[in-house]
């Protein structure tokens, strides 16, 4: 089993990428699973509670079941992935059956940021987009998929999201195996790491 994990900053490009990726192989050879699955459950919390919550920060994610999750599907074990909703800041009591497969792809802003998950990945991508494409991502996502206002999203921007980009996921770029410049626009890049997981598969 390969395990890639691809981070990067919020709205660089990452899902286009796995994507891509994903689409290159066999269908039934690839999974994808969303480190935003692995928030922590703040259900209880009031609405007033909710809005401080700090998304970008590692504090945020519960990583011990993401690893667990992980250690799992290696094992050739299935998993129960948790739904998160932004909306109501909770886990569903759905979750989303997961089956091993060859290749397991791990997506997220703060994957890297956790050093027994970077343990286990084979294969580390970092997916890079300048600050004016990201935040351009970030205001359509969160207008559209997350009911936020436009003052909303840059006031959540300006408060959370760059400066949490600056102190924890920018750094980890030195950890990636590869770097992709230009998000899913970067063809070349994403035939690159298709072929070498290809490679890997036929060893």
């Amino acid at each position: 089993m390969l395990i890639i994990g691809i981070a990067g900053g919020s709205g660089s490009g990452k899902t286009t990428v796995v994507k891509k990726i994903a689409s290159s192989l066999p269908a039934s050879s690839v999974t994808i699973i969303s480190q935003d699955a692995y928030y922590k459950d703040n259900g209880h919390l009031s609405v007033e509670a909710r809005s401080k919550i700090n998304f970008d920060a590692p504090s945020s994610i519960e990583f011990g079941l993401l690893i667990k999750h992980l250690d799992m599907l290696k094992k050739g074990d299935p998993i129960e992935m948790p739904i998160y909703s932004y909306l109501t800041c909770a886990r569903a009591k759905e979750t989303i059956p997961i089956q091993p497969k060859r290749v397991i792809i791990v997506e997220g802003i703060l994957i890297f940021t956790n050093s027994k998950l970077l343990e286990r990945f084979n294969i580390k991508v970092y997916v890079d987009a300048e600050p004016d494409e990201r935040l351009m991502r970030i205001i359509k996502r969160d207008m559209e998929e997350r009911g936020r206002s436009l003052s909303d999203v840059l006031s959540h921007y300006e408060k959370w999201v760059k400066p949490m980009h600056f102190k924890y996921i920018e750094p980890t770029k030195r950890v990636a195996d590869i770097v992709v410049p230009q998000g899913g626009a970067n063809h070349v890049a994403i035939d690159v790491i298709s072929s070498k997981i290809k490679m890997k598969l036929a060893q």
